[in-house]
């Protein structure tokens, strides 16, 4: 392939280091999603919405940290506030000021927090959420869903787009696999039942509210509607995994623009502003059980929680200049409304050049439709709520969205391997247009390899 030869010519540094990675990690990678064929991009520096690797090739990044970097990459507020925390010392191994104010604009912030914990990611805040909702309720059930993911704890290692199956899942317990209903939402006439009947079981259902991938699979506002009022009736404890939408969908999260308040919430990304740092936060009677007075005085036995790393003062020293920015100024509605112009940019691309792939998603979460299946589609009408899951599913797995990548990164863009972009409020009209640019350049070597 030209695309791979010429992406193999401009990254020879990074295929030095991969090699060296070989030697240390399992394929060379610290992350699954940092996993590429030929190799992975090692990066040296960024700035802003820019990065630039080993080569010193400079990349327009939609990769945005993963969806933590709201303000792109090494934001003065963000720098200012970490070398002052990191002169004032890591790790007091106390209590300190910045954990009350960065708890404060969480409370803020997000409608359901009347208590929060912080953890040290997204992964151990969701095992910590589903561990409360099984003490609260004296129930061992766990409902969640096909393709959402909440990290790589076993209770969601199984049943998700990394690993479909649920039967001999490689170091998972089958006591754990049996006690997961893995939920489908094409079918929630079925989930609703399920629920309904087997409801004195159920402990929590847990969700990504926007749907798999933070959006990828997209459910609408009923589905999670519908899951709110049944839950609500059965007491079974109803888990926002917002740790992607927290603070991206609106300052509020998801729950925030839906007007549907979940008993427990999952943040992480933008919460901690680029570090890690993780935080439950919910219901005030849910989050007693780690409360040791409550636990004397009411007689019931309370979940102990460590973290060496929790609310570390770097993390909330970032986090609250992050968050203190969502509140008060309107970079959450900017990095939204970059989003939108980039779809609209994108699909007139995929339009003029005839190619039925499109560019969706809610705000700053934007994905490539790749059309596996031909379907035939108007880029600029493409309304991925009303296509069947089952279409959705298999979105991105076009036999070519692996060179469309490296595509876009021998022309300058870093996209996530989903295909997609993550928008941050720094992603200026000039990047957009690039990227644009970027796109034509990429279908037309996609064309002249008879890939499209």
């Amino acid at each position: 392939s030209h695309i791979v030869t010429e992406f193999e010519a401009k990254t020879r540094k990074s295929k030095a280091r991969h090699l060296r990675g070989l030697d240390l990690f399992p394929s060379g990678v610290v992350h699954d999603s940092r996993h590429m064929r030929p190799y992975p991009i090692y990066i040296e520096h960024a700035q802003g919405c820019r990065k630039w690797d080993a080569d010193g090739n400079e990349l327009i990044d939609f990769y945005g940290g993963h969806g933590s970097l709201l303000l792109g990459h090494a934001h003065p507020s963000l720098v200012k506030a970490v070398n002052r925390q990191i002169q004032l010392g890591t790790h007091p191994a106390a209590c300190h000021e910045t954990e009350l104010t960065w708890g404060e604009l969480v409370k803020l912030l997000i409608p359901s927090a009347e208590r929060l914990r912080f953890t040290a990611s997204g992964t151990e805040t969701n095992l910590m959420a589903i561990r409360l909702a099984r003490a609260f309720t004296g129930r061992k059930k766990l409902m969640r869903f096909r393709n959402h993911f909440h990290g790589w704890q076993d209770h969601v290692a199984f049943g998700s787009k990394f690993h479909t199956g649920t039967a001999d899942v490689p170091g998972i317990l089958s006591g754990i696999i049996e006690n997961v209903i893995v939920g489908n939402p094409s079918e929630p006439d079925a989930i609703k039942q399920v629920l309904e009947s087997d409801g004195d079981d159920i402990a929590a259902v847990i969700l990504e509210p926007t749907g798999a991938g933070s959006g990828q699979m997209p459910l609408g506002r009923d589905f999670v509607q519908m899951l709110r009022e049944v839950t609500e009736k059965q007491g079974i404890v109803l888990i926002f995994d917002e740790v992607v939408t927290g603070f991206r969908v609106s300052p509020g999260g998801a729950q925030a623009a839906w007007g549907i308040l979940p008993d427990l919430t999952g943040l992480a990304k933008i919460l901690a502003g680029g570090l890690p740092g993780g935080a439950v936060v919910g219901r005030r009677d849910i989050l007693e059980l780690m409360d040791f007075n409550a636990s004397e005085t009411k007689g019931f036995s309370k979940i102990p929680h460590q973290g060496t790393f929790n609310a570390n003062p770097l993390s909330a020293a970032a986090g609250i200049a992050m968050l203190d920015q969502v509140a008060e100024g309107d970079i959450t509605a900017k990095a939204n409304e970059q989003g939108e112009k980039l779809k609209t940019l994108w699909n007139s691309v995929f339009a003029a050049e005839a190619i039925p792939w499109a560019a969706y998603g809610l705000g700053s979460s934007v994905y490539i439709f790749t059309n596996p299946d031909n379907l035939e589609i108007d880029p600029e009408k493409f309304d991925a709520t009303s296509q069947p899951m089952a279409v959705m599913e298999t979105g991105g797995n076009h036999p070519a969205a692996g060179l469309f990548r490296l595509a876009m990164l021998v022309n300058g863009v870093d996209i996530s391997s989903k295909p997609g972009a993550i928008v941050s409020a720094v992603h200026g009209e000039n990047d957009l247009a690039e990227a644009a640019e970027a796109l034509r350049s990429s279908l037309a070597m996609l064309k002249a390899e008879a890939l499209l």
